[in-house]
């Protein structure tokens, strides 16, 4: 039975997941701001724990991974789930939006996983899960402040892929596209109050207007992630970045493409700046 720690378990992917992973005869470790809300919706299982997590409050989130291994023994899957969005331009963004997002999707991230990850290396076993988002991949005008919370976890994964790797630790983050979950709904959605009418007619404002009729008619379908996300765990061989949904692959593929015609542009002038190769260097 593999014992999973999810953050933000009680709504959106993070509901979902829980609910499959139970399915599936795993344990969950289901945190919430508010555990009552985890158990209203699942019920006294056998194999979840419900556990109050703020994922900002360092000392919660080592006191939720120590409940974790005292009523599992173990914990083989973290899922950092728990995030929220903002969206204005980046001059709109006030520097109280911007602290708050990135103490969330950033800093909460790195709390989790710092409380989980010594019971993994004692282990020498564990996959860590970061849910980022093609704004990880690929940033957008009008979520540019959220896109660089998530280009964070994007960085921050890629090297915790390697420095765990000795240890039997593998890393996987997760880039979902547009998804019909609550994502755009006021409950995970900030929109920056300190609008700027210069930017009403740019693609920054316009984004304002599509993401509002957007909400709830995204072609994503939140129940099959979670089925995939078995599937992904269930692979002893995980890759380092998983999209999900049409929309995110061809956003990367459109983001390769056009940084590898850019780089072959100034390529040449990329590569001036080393010093001539038939320089010769003395003490």
């Amino acid at each position: 039975m593999r014992v999973w720690f999810i953050t933000g378990a009680s709504r959106g992917f993070g509901a979902l997941i829980t609910e499959q992973a139970l399915d599936a005869g795993d344990a969950v470790v289901a945190t919430a701001r508010n555990p009552q809300t985890v158990t209203d919706r699942f019920g006294n299982h056998p194999n979840l724990l419900a556990v109050a997590l703020d994922v900002t409050n360092e000392a919660q989130a080592n006191a939720a991974a120590e409940q974790a291994v005292k009523r599992f023994g173990k914990i083989d899957i973290l899922l950092n789930n728990a995030g929220f969005g903002l969206l204005g331009a980046v001059e709109e963004a006030t520097a109280a939006e911007i602290e708050k997002l990135y103490a969330t999707n950033v800093f909460g991230l790195l709390k989790v996983t710092r409380a989980v990850l010594p019971h993994m290396r004692r282990q020498r076993s564990g996959l860590v899960i970061n849910i980022s988002s093609i704004g990880g991949y690929v940033s957008y005008p009008g979520w540019g402040v959220y896109c660089s919370t998530k280009f964070a976890v994007e960085g921050l994964s890629e090297a915790l892929a390697a420095e765990l790797e000795p240890l039997g630790i593998k890393v996987t983050v997760v880039e979902p596209g547009f998804f019909r979950t609550d994502f755009l709904d006021e409950s995970s959605l900030t929109v920056s109050h300190s609008a700027i009418s210069d930017y009403n007619e740019t693609p920054a404002g316009a984004m304002r207007t599509m993401a509002a009729g957007a909400n709830h008619a995204q072609p994503g379908d939140p129940a099959r992630l979670a089925k995939a996300m078995i599937k992904l765990v269930n692979d002893p061989n995980p890759p380092l970045r998983m999209p999900f949904g049409s929309d995110t692959v061809a956003a990367i593929e459109t983001k390769n493409d056009s940084v590898a015609k850019e780089l072959g542009a100034w390529r040449d002038l990329a590569i001036s700046t080393d010093f001539p190769k038939d320089t010769v260097t003395s003490a």
